[in-house]
């Protein structure tokens, strides 16, 4: 379903009448405020994405808005997981990574060594959620400690018993994202203290529709995700609260966005490829979605970063389409001087 595209069609439209008048194409930041998007003319080409499945709906949604505005600008959202859209970034594959953690030293240095720069800008945040199913009515919060005695690597637990001696001795069923996960990077990195660290007798998928399918048929199931995919089916699943430290806390907009949901609250990102953004095509995809991610965001279920951080945003990015500023990596070594 189109999100809102005869609205925003609409206002860019009226927008562009005026732009014609007084304004350059180009977006740029101003007193403080997320400027809005003033499409260019004449543009077309393709721009492929790939990486995250939590990060993937939010650009697969700002794609759906960009197309009734940039009609010959072809945008192809492929989901392959974090650390799966980074090998294929780094090997200059694709033009835009999304991604639900940041990148790591092992990347980048991949990046360096196929000659790909980038530049990283923050699109939303997330709250990482653990659920069960809906006939489950005795597991309303758990501690990190709790999780990590069910998803570390050393654990033992198979029972709801082996956790709380007052809930049912029934069999677990866990569900998860598989290593190629940024999820599961952070997740694992959250509750065992080392990412890529966690039992392994577990249903895996880097497709978190086939975990909320599994968890919503498995009354004894328990699993994890982005927000957006509990919200989306939260009539087949239990949101269950988490206990950082300072009490239970549900993950909702409001307890994601002031940091209340803690440790499981994260960033996500887009990286874009510096030669990529040499494009007219990209750099009026990457308007766009800085422009209007605030409302798009919400609309698929996550939680909008600060104002600041999208005018931030807005100025570097207007800044590396000049060739103003650096990317933000890889920087190859220096050369010593002899």
């Amino acid at each position: 379903m189109l999100r809102g595209v005869n609205r925003i069609a609409k206002s860019v439209a009226a927008i562009a009448i005026v732009a014609t008048l007084v304004l350059p194409s180009a977006v740029m930041a101003q007193d403080g405020e997320i400027q809005p998007y003033v499409p260019a003319e004449g543009i077309s080409g393709s721009i492929e994405a790939d990486g995250s499945s939590t990060v993937g709906p939010i650009v697969e949604a700002l794609t759906e808005e960009f197309a009734p505005i940039q009609g010959d600008v072809q945008v192809t959202v492929n989901i392959s997981g974090t650390g799966g859209g980074f090998t294929r970034f780094c090997n200059g594959e694709t033009d835009l990574q999304n991604a639900s953690r940041a990148i790591r030293d092992t990347e980048i240095e991949a990046c360096l060594a196929s000659g790909v720069s980038y530049f990283e800008f923050e699109i939303a945040y997330d709250g990482l959620s653990v659920v069960v199913n809906s006939e489950n009515d005795f597991v309303t919060c758990l501690t990190i400690e709790q999780l990590g005695q069910i998803w570390g690597p050393e654990s033992t637990v198979t029972t709801w018993a082996d956790v709380n001696p007052e809930w049912p001795a029934e069999e677990i069923s866990l569900y998860g994202p598989g290593p190629d996960s940024g999820t599961f990077d952070y997740f694992t990195g959250v509750v065992n203290g080392e990412e890529g660290v966690s039992r392994t007798d577990y249903t895996p998928s880097e497709n978190d529709n086939e975990l909320v399918a599994g968890v919503a048929g498995d009354a004894n199931a328990l699993g994890y995700f982005g927000y957006a995919y509990y919200e989306q089916n939260a009539d087949s699943l239990n949101l269950v609260a988490i206990d950082g430290g300072a009490g239970c806390v549900t993950p909702s907009p409001d307890t994601i966005r002031d940091g209340s949901y803690a440790p499981l609250s994260r960033p996500l990102f887009i990286y874009v490829k510096a030669e990529s953004l040499t494009r007219p095509e990209v750099q009026e995809f990457m308007r766009f979605a800085i422009a209007t991610a605030p409302e798009i965001v919400g609309e698929v279920g996550y939680v909008p970063s600060p104002n600041e951080v999208y005018v931030e945003d807005q100025a570097r990015l207007e800044a590396a389409i000049a060739g103003e500023i650096a990317p933000d990596g890889p920087a190859p070594a220096a050369t010593p001087s002899s």
